[in-house]
């Protein structure tokens, strides 16, 4: 998990595949179980107190974007216009475990 942008309205995490934590390599005699790494975006509209996670196509489409900023430095006014239009999308309520 790394946190890619935090203001007074929107948090932006990207949500990474988990490594192999354990720090031992593989032998050829261990069976590896074949897992789809897959990433993803949370956006968190702090406003509202609601949160969309982005995958598949929708989070490539915002790795795009991602990478369009960082060749262009936008301003925190076009970051914040950009998450706002995701906030449609927002369906589920922010939840403290």
């Amino acid at each position: 998990m790394h946190m890619l942008y935090d203001s007074d309205s929107f948090v932006v995490v990207h949500m990474q595949p988990d490594a192999d934590l354990s720090g031992e390599e593989k032998s050829a005699a261990q069976p590896t179980v074949p897992q789809l790494p897959r990433h993803g975006f949370e956006i968190v509209d702090k406003r509202s107190g609601k949160e969309v996670y982005l995958d598949g196509s929708w989070a490539e489409m915002f790795q795009m974007q991602i990478l369009e900023w960082q060749r262009n430095t936008p301003t925190q006014e076009e970051v914040e216009d950009t998450l706002d239009g995701y906030v449609g999308l927002a369906q589920n309520p922010v939840l403290v475990h």
